[in-house]
């Protein structure tokens, strides 16, 4: 995996963690794969997996089950997507805005291109 020198590692791993959940490759209910495996996949050390599941369960996407290991909590994608859109109207929405108007583009020309990529993914 590609990591961004902008962010903390655990945390896009947090990121992509929820991103899975979302995508609905790990369901709510599911046991999490190790420790261990998702360092050894991620190839990143075992403390900054422990670092992002700890974080995500401060969050409330994953708990523990005594003896048994991590799963992803029932709600976890409505807290994932409740907490993700607060963060894009908060931090990245306000740079959109501002860079639209500073290149003059309408909110019916961003309608046009959202339409066009939309179409593209689904190829």
């Amino acid at each position: 995996m590609e990591f961004r020198d902008n962010q903390s590692v655990y945390l896009q791993i947090v990121d992509v963690i929820c991103e899975r959940i979302l995508q609905g490759k790990w369901q709510p209910g599911e046991k999490l794969v190790s420790i261990r495996e998702l360092a050894i996949e991620l190839q990143v050390t075992p403390n900054t997996i422990q670092r992002s599941y700890d974080r995500l369960q401060e969050m409330g996407i994953i708990a523990t089950q005594r003896g048994i290991g991590l799963f992803v909590e029932p709600d976890a994608p409505e807290k994932i997507a409740s907490h993700k859109k607060t963060q894009f109207v908060l931090h990245e929405l306000p740079v959109v805005f501002r860079t639209m108007d500073l290149l003059g583009i309408s909110f019916r020309e961003l309608e046009s291109i959202y339409q066009q990529q939309k179409k593209s993914r689904r190829k």
